[in-house]
């Protein structure tokens, strides 16, 4: 990996210590220039979870990605810069109240002084590093803390304060994973009639107010918590609109 191309594509010029206030910038500067999208699923082009294919994609092809990419090319980041860092497997809510599979999202853990949840690969969600211990932290996203499930001494939740009660946005535990442990659940995100991900177009990026997004037929533009929903009536709007703010072209 090219640690200096990868800074470049996310407008970081350089990194002189691996603490803190450095992970954080790096988090939400990723955040804000590598979309979260599934476009390659709709394309028909396999995403295969190789170090070198996902960083060819990301940093030289300046594309996005999702969890699995984002967050294996950030990690590797991470690493070579100075962190020590832990890929760890998630499950997702979903929506009958459950949680998905093992290896249903991917995660990461940066240990410093403390350990934190670091996630640049879920779509609309913390832009800082959240500790383990439970502090909350928020951002212009939402209010969001890290607890212990009931009853367990290994299973951590990332929550999220909506309407006055925390809702589970996704369940882990601090068990580190490789790479290729994940490769069967990224098929199927891609391959699957029930996988969101096949179901539907999605390209979503952080802004420093808000965030922009495009659907299947809608582009959201979110400023300061209000959301202006624009129709999208067909395919080629929809790539023009994708070209126009996330400048790709597919």
């Amino acid at each position: 990996m090219d640690i200096q191309r990868y800074l470049d594509r996310i407008g970081f010029s350089q990194v002189d210590k691996a603490d803190f206030p450095t992970l954080q910038r790096l988090q939400q500067q990723h955040l804000m220039t590598v979309p979260f999208e599934n476009l390659d699923i709709h394309l028909g082009k396999p995403i295969i979870l190789d170090a070198d294919t996902i960083y060819r994609k990301i940093v030289l092809d300046r594309r996005g990605g999702f969890c699995y990419e984002l967050n294996s090319a950030f990690g590797t980041l991470l690493t070579e810069i100075g962190y020590h860092v832990t890929m760890v497997s998630g499950r997702v809510h979903t929506s009958s109240g459950g949680f998905g599979p093992e290896f249903d999202h991917m995660a990461l853990i940066v240990h410093l002084e403390k350990d934190y949840l670091v996630d640049v690969g879920f779509g609309d969600c913390c832009r800082v590093p959240l500790p383990l211990s439970g502090d909350k932290r928020e951002d212009i996203s939402g209010c969001y803390r890290i607890r212990l499930r009931p009853g367990t001494e290994e299973i951590y939740a990332l929550e999220k304060r909506e309407d006055k009660r925390w809702k589970a946005e996704y369940l882990f535990t601090s068990t580190p994973r490789q790479l290729d442990e994940f490769t069967l659940m990224c098929e199927h995100q891609q391959t699957s009639p029930t996988s969101i991900f096949k179901q539907r177009w999605i390209c979503t990026i952080a802004t420093p107010t808000g965030r922009i997004s495009v659907s299947d037929d809608h582009l959201t533009l979110t400023e300061n918590g209000e959301k202006n929903k624009i129709a999208i009536p067909d395919e080629a709007a929809r790539k023009e609109l994708i070209r126009h703010y996330f400048h790709l072209d597919i």
